[in-house]
């Protein structure tokens, strides 16, 4: 998903100064007038001051519902920053796409070689000093990652956090039940349901987590062959798919967004879990990207393997055949 947004020459100039200006310790940047701009530097505590410190300076610029960029002056030794992506789950659904979708950009146009990591957040407990040992602490759990990986994987690995409550979004399903859903996936039905972005939206349950994720892809699907070659064939899928079609008999364009839940019969142990939690977790999955994500669905379908799915099938179902009915006429009598 591109957003369009660039670093205006002010964030660029005042980035500059960050790099230069060790009595500095951040810069806040926001997204105003389709345009990166710099809000508010943050100054050291003192020129003693460490990084744990310097953290309260950060904390009054924290809002529960207003997202954010966060750059910050961590390390000793080049490269010193680290960016990080501020996104509460009370902010708006239209901020929340647009800031997760230019979050590369950001860090791209500035010059990936400044920062050592990345990080996304969605809540200020987070971007405490507590919750930055938290994130150090997974960090070293992990293989070494290239920059690139690290910055493109954040979010993910992030969210899958067992417990950890990060880029997640509690949807209440019942008084004793809740479906967590991770929040680049509320950002991507949201990015389906204004038509920017590639078309096609596929969600599975983490078994470890039950998490509700966003599977990567980048396949473009334009026709209904297309999306079932894109759909898993050994696991479970939520999908929601942008269809472009024409009415038999009519040159009139019109766009559909299909839902269609798959279930492939797997055998083993972990196919059973996912037959149980993916009906159970369905209505819910329809609930967030309706009311929270404001996507208007067509139709729904459930098949057990994507190949079921076929043109012939969906367009009855879209434009289902008219019956002619003929009037009724009452019989002549005997010998007329």
């Amino acid at each position: 998903m591109q957003s369009g947004i660039s670093a205006s020459q002010e964030l660029v100039s005042q980035f500059n100064t960050l790099l230069t200006d060790t009595s500095l310790f951040g810069l806040l940047v926001t997204i105003t007038s389709e345009s990166l701009t710099p809000l508010t530097r943050l100054h050291r505590a003192s020129s003693s001051s460490d990084f744990a410190t310097d953290l309260a300076q950060l904390a009054p610029h924290l809002k529960p519902d207003e997202a954010l960029y966060i750059l910050l002056r961590r390390y000793d030794t080049s490269p010193y920053l680290v960016a990080v992506t501020y996104v509460p789950d009370s902010a708006k659904v239209r901020q929340k796409m647009l800031f997760a979708a230019t979050r590369l950009t950001l860090v791209r146009e500035l010059g990936s070689e400044h920062f050592r990591e990345t990080i996304f957040a969605t809540t200020a407990d987070e971007l405490s000093a507590a919750g930055f040992d938290k994130h150090d602490r997974h960090t070293e759990l992990e293989a070494p990652l290239t920059e690139e990986e690290r910055t493109l994987g954040e979010v993910k690995r992030a969210e899958a956090e067992a417990g950890s409550g990060t880029g997640i979004r509690e949807i209440h399903l019942s008084k004793t039940m809740n479906m967590p859903v991770a929040t680049d996936a509320l950002v991507a039905l949201s990015a389906l349901a204004t038509q920017e972005s590639n078309g096609i939206v596929m969600l599975k349950i983490n078994p470890n987590t039950e998490v509700i994720e966003l599977v990567a892809n980048d396949s473009t699907p334009s026709s209904i062959p297309e999306l079932v070659q894109t759909i898993s064939s050994t696991e479970p899928r939520f999908t929601f798919f942008r269809y472009e079609t024409m009415a038999p008999g009519s040159n009139e364009q019109k766009s559909f967004v299909l839902f269609f839940y798959t279930c492939p019969a797997t055998p083993g142990t972990k196919a059973i879990k996912f037959r149980m939690m993916y009906p159970l977790m369905k209505r819910a999955v329809l609930d967030v990207a309706t009311r929270e994500a404001g996507l208007e669905i067509w139709k729904k379908f459930e098949v057990e393997e994507p190949s079921e799915i076929t043109e012939e099938s969906i367009t009855a179902e879209l434009f289902p055949a008219t019956e002619t009915k003929t009037a009724f006429r009452r019989p002549k009598r005997p010998g007329r």
